[in-house]
């Protein structure tokens, strides 16, 4: 195939046809191209808008109503409550980069691994009979990530402050600094000269 992106096109009867192929496909096989690393878009048939992240979020909701869900009842009403927030792209960019952190480690240790084990496949078949016995272990590498985590993002509001900050220098006539809203109370000797 080369490096084209493969073009789905959904037609009207919500069936997904593959033009590579020339068939039609269902969204578990659209799965499967995304767990193969496969390019490939998905458009409209009649407008060409492009429709791949609805299909994505499509098949993101089917695993989630089936088997063992990644996501709980929490984390989801969180993600809801950031749209139309302040903090939505922040939060949007920072999973983004959390997930490329943690992918980037789930590489370092399959490369690892491929190096003791040689074969792809074999270290892909020890790796998992590892994980199987280091339960423990890998919860305390996601605990120290996630504490990782959670300092770049601490670092990130404190940075927001700091920035934030360079606006309060500016005198504004009444107020008090770092009172912001509030009136500067007046002195009694103020009141008397006045009276």
């Amino acid at each position: 195939m080369g490096d084209a992106v493969r073009l789905i096109k959904k037609y009207p009867n919500r069936r997904l046809y593959d033009t590579q192929t020339s068939s039609y496909i269902t969204l578990a096989d659209v799965k499967e191209l995304v767990i193969k690393h496969e390019e490939f878009q998905v458009i409209d048939a009649k407008s060409n808008e492009d429709l791949t992240r609805p299909i994505l979020l499509q098949i993101i909701l089917e695993e989630e109503s089936t088997g063992a869900p990644m996501f709980s009842h929490d984390v989801l009403t969180q993600f809801i409550r950031f749209y139309g927030n302040a903090m939505q792209g922040v939060m949007g960019n920072y999973l983004e980069r959390n997930v490329q952190a943690f992918l980037e480690i789930q590489k370092s240790i399959q490369d690892q691994s491929r190096q003791l084990y040689g074969d792809p496949s074999k270290a892909t078949e020890m790796w998992t009979q590892f994980l199987s016995f280091q339960g423990p272990a890998m919860q305390n590498l996601m605990a120290a990530y996630m504490e990782q985590s959670k300092a770049m993002f601490r670092q990130m509001q404190d940075q927001m402050q700091n920035q934030s900050r360079m606006f309060t220098g500016f005198p504004f006539p009444g107020l008090v600094p770092g009172a912001a809203g509030r009136e500067e109370p007046k002195s009694d000797d103020d009141k008397s000269s006045k009276g």
